[in-house]
Protein backbone atom coordinates (compact mmCIF):
# COMPACT_ATOMS: atom_id res chain seq x y z
CA UNK A 1 0.00 0.00 0.00
CA UNK A 2 1.16 3.50 -0.99
CA UNK A 3 1.37 6.48 1.48
CA UNK A 4 -0.17 9.47 0.51
CA UNK A 5 3.31 10.83 0.49
CA UNK A 6 4.01 8.80 -1.97
CA UNK A 7 1.98 10.54 -4.22
CA UNK A 8 2.59 12.91 -6.75
CA UNK A 9 1.56 16.04 -6.29
CA UNK A 10 -1.79 17.12 -8.17
CA UNK A 11 -1.07 20.09 -10.69
CA UNK A 12 -3.69 23.06 -10.19
CA UNK A 13 -5.16 23.84 -13.62
CA UNK A 14 -7.57 26.68 -12.69
CA UNK A 15 -6.28 29.49 -10.55
CA UNK A 16 -9.73 30.01 -9.48
CA UNK A 17 -11.45 29.64 -6.08
CA UNK A 18 -14.68 27.34 -7.82
CA UNK A 19 -14.08 24.34 -10.06
CA UNK A 20 -13.72 25.16 -13.37
CA UNK A 21 -16.11 24.82 -16.26
CA UNK A 22 -16.25 24.68 -20.29
CA UNK A 23 -17.63 28.16 -20.98
CA UNK A 24 -17.80 27.86 -24.37
CA UNK A 25 -17.53 24.50 -26.89
CA UNK A 26 -18.60 24.54 -30.62
CA UNK A 27 -18.34 21.30 -32.68
CA UNK A 28 -17.42 21.46 -36.59
CA UNK A 29 -19.76 20.67 -39.16
CA UNK A 30 -19.63 17.86 -41.63
CA UNK A 31 -21.37 18.85 -44.60
CA UNK A 32 -21.59 14.95 -46.28
CA UNK A 33 -25.01 13.88 -44.70
CA UNK A 34 -27.27 13.66 -47.88
CA UNK A 35 -30.05 16.21 -46.76
CA UNK A 36 -32.82 13.68 -48.08
CA UNK A 37 -32.63 11.21 -45.76
CA UNK A 38 -33.37 14.53 -43.04
CA UNK A 39 -36.91 13.06 -41.00
CA UNK A 40 -39.95 15.14 -40.77
CA UNK A 41 -38.75 16.40 -36.46
CA UNK A 42 -35.39 16.85 -38.38
CA UNK A 43 -36.19 19.17 -40.93
CA UNK A 44 -38.93 21.11 -39.00
CA UNK A 45 -36.09 22.34 -36.56
CA UNK A 46 -33.55 23.21 -39.13
CA UNK A 47 -35.80 25.46 -40.58
CA UNK A 48 -36.71 26.98 -36.95
CA UNK A 49 -32.93 27.24 -36.65
CA UNK A 50 -32.66 28.87 -39.74
CA UNK A 51 -35.22 31.02 -39.23
CA UNK A 52 -34.23 32.46 -35.80
CA UNK A 53 -30.07 31.91 -36.09
CA UNK A 54 -29.39 30.58 -32.93
CA UNK A 55 -31.66 29.04 -30.49
CA UNK A 56 -32.25 26.90 -27.32
CA UNK A 57 -33.44 23.11 -27.29
CA UNK A 58 -36.42 24.77 -24.90
CA UNK A 59 -36.86 27.78 -27.28
CA UNK A 60 -36.67 24.41 -30.48
CA UNK A 61 -39.54 22.79 -28.38
CA UNK A 62 -41.81 26.20 -27.62
CA UNK A 63 -41.53 27.16 -31.42
CA UNK A 64 -42.28 23.46 -33.05
CA UNK A 65 -46.13 23.11 -33.62
CA UNK A 66 -46.36 19.63 -31.87
CA UNK A 67 -45.72 18.68 -28.24
CA UNK A 68 -42.64 17.05 -27.48
CA UNK A 69 -40.32 16.04 -24.61
CA UNK A 70 -37.36 17.94 -23.90
CA UNK A 71 -34.95 14.75 -24.47
CA UNK A 72 -36.91 14.49 -27.82
CA UNK A 73 -35.85 17.81 -28.64
CA UNK A 74 -31.98 17.45 -27.28
CA UNK A 75 -31.76 14.11 -28.96
CA UNK A 76 -32.99 15.41 -32.55
CA UNK A 77 -30.64 18.50 -32.05
CA UNK A 78 -27.53 16.14 -30.81
CA UNK A 79 -28.08 13.83 -34.02
CA UNK A 80 -28.08 16.71 -36.57
CA UNK A 81 -25.05 17.93 -34.95
CA UNK A 82 -23.30 14.85 -35.71
CA UNK A 83 -24.93 14.84 -39.24
CA UNK A 84 -23.25 18.51 -39.78
CA UNK A 85 -26.37 20.58 -40.00
CA UNK A 86 -25.99 22.14 -36.75
CA UNK A 87 -23.08 23.92 -33.96
CA UNK A 88 -23.19 24.79 -30.78
CA UNK A 89 -21.55 26.68 -27.91
CA UNK A 90 -22.59 26.26 -24.13
CA UNK A 91 -22.97 29.57 -22.92
CA UNK A 92 -23.18 28.52 -18.77
CA UNK A 93 -24.94 25.19 -18.68
CA UNK A 94 -27.47 26.44 -22.08
CA UNK A 95 -26.59 24.69 -25.27
CA UNK A 96 -27.13 27.51 -28.08
CA UNK A 97 -27.60 25.81 -31.31
CA UNK A 98 -26.60 27.51 -34.54
CA UNK A 99 -26.54 26.21 -38.06
CA UNK A 100 -23.80 24.73 -39.77
CA UNK A 101 -24.49 26.04 -42.89
CA UNK A 102 -26.96 28.11 -44.56
CA UNK A 103 -29.73 26.60 -46.31
CA UNK A 104 -28.89 28.00 -49.30
CA UNK A 105 -26.04 25.34 -49.34
CA UNK A 106 -28.34 22.51 -48.03
CA UNK A 107 -30.77 23.27 -50.69
CA UNK A 108 -28.46 23.02 -53.37
CA UNK A 109 -26.40 19.43 -52.14
CA UNK A 110 -30.26 18.29 -52.24
CA UNK A 111 -30.71 19.17 -55.74
CA UNK A 112 -27.68 17.77 -56.46
CA UNK A 113 -28.73 14.48 -55.43
CA UNK A 114 -31.59 15.13 -57.29
CA UNK A 115 -29.73 16.03 -60.26
CA UNK A 116 -27.86 12.81 -60.29
CA UNK A 117 -30.46 10.90 -59.34
CA UNK A 118 -33.47 11.87 -61.51
CA UNK A 119 -31.32 13.69 -64.81
CA UNK A 120 -28.10 11.90 -64.70
CA UNK A 121 -26.06 14.64 -63.61
CA UNK A 122 -27.63 17.60 -66.18
CA UNK A 123 -28.92 20.48 -64.81
CA UNK A 124 -30.33 21.60 -67.66
CA UNK A 125 -32.60 18.26 -68.01
CA UNK A 126 -33.52 19.41 -64.22
CA UNK A 127 -34.68 23.08 -65.54
CA UNK A 128 -36.39 22.03 -68.52
CA UNK A 129 -38.58 19.43 -66.50
CA UNK A 130 -39.21 22.03 -63.98
CA UNK A 131 -40.16 24.56 -66.87
CA UNK A 132 -42.28 21.66 -68.36
CA UNK A 133 -44.09 20.59 -65.35
CA UNK A 134 -44.85 24.66 -64.34
CA UNK A 135 -42.47 24.59 -60.86
CA UNK A 136 -40.50 27.60 -62.97
CA UNK A 137 -41.94 29.92 -65.58
CA UNK A 138 -39.64 31.18 -68.34
CA UNK A 139 -39.49 34.54 -66.82
CA UNK A 140 -37.77 33.09 -63.20
CA UNK A 141 -35.43 31.07 -65.58
CA UNK A 142 -34.42 34.13 -67.34
CA UNK A 143 -33.89 36.09 -63.92
CA UNK A 144 -31.62 33.03 -62.82
CA UNK A 145 -29.84 32.96 -65.92
CA UNK A 146 -29.36 36.92 -66.02
CA UNK A 147 -28.27 36.11 -62.01
CA UNK A 148 -25.65 33.68 -63.07
CA UNK A 149 -24.42 35.76 -66.03
CA UNK A 150 -23.71 38.85 -63.67
CA UNK A 151 -21.70 36.17 -60.83
CA UNK A 152 -19.93 34.85 -63.60
CA UNK A 153 -19.19 39.03 -64.97
CA UNK A 154 -18.81 39.75 -61.47
CA UNK A 155 -15.66 37.07 -60.72
CA UNK A 156 -13.78 38.11 -64.09
CA UNK A 157 -13.30 41.87 -62.21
Amino acid sequence: MSNSRDLLPVKKICSFPFPCVTVCSVMTSNATHDPAELGDLERAIMRLIWQHGELTAENVREELDRPLKDSTIRTVLRRLEEKGYVTHTVEGRTYLYRPAEASQLVAGRAVKRIIDWFCDGSVESLLVGMVDSAVLDRKELQRLADRIAATKKGKKS
